[in-house]
């Protein structure tokens, strides 16, 4: 064979195995079909097992489930979601008389303050408790303790 310019064209490369040298003499390790010869299907995938059904595709509904992070309430308004009416909400606040108010009032009795002075942690909301509530449903969503 010869191109046109009267150059020879080069055969093809010899393979791996031809240039090393190795595995020229042994048999294949798997049977290799002939040209024009079909496979006798050993070696191949099996067919299903007929006990059990064919799988199907069943269509997977996914629901989206978001946690809310437990909220801490102190004598701040607190930003967050109402778990009664699940609307973005600022609490609001309510102060009630609590254990610290009262001991406070004990406090000063012990201290000689009788004449009515023992009544002035009632009018302190530093020492009440705080109740914090929801301004669109009024629903309690927590409170806070001082004591």
């Amino acid at each position: 064979m010869s191109a046109p310019s009267g150059i020879p064209v080069p055969s093809a490369p010899p393979s791996y195995e031809e240039t090393t040298g190795i595995n020229v003499s042994y048999p294949h390790p798997y049977p290799v079909p002939e040209p024009g010869q079909k496979p006798d299907g050993k070696g191949m995938n099996p067919p299903p097992y007929m006990g059990q059904p064919a799988p199907v595709n069943n269509p997977v509904t996914v629901q989206t489930v978001y946690v809310q992070q437990p909220v801490v309430f102190y004598d701040r308004p607190v930003q967050m979601c109402c778990p009664s009416c699940n609307q973005m909400i600022v609490t609001r606040l309510s102060y009630d008389s609590g254990a610290l108010t009262w001991l406070s009032c004990g406090g000063l009795c012990l201290l000689g303050c009788i004449a009515g002075c023992c009544l002035i942690p009632f009018c302190i909301d530093a020492l009440k408790d705080v109740d914090h509530t929801c301004p669109n449903c009024s629903a309690l969503v927590g409170s806070y303790k001082r004591l």
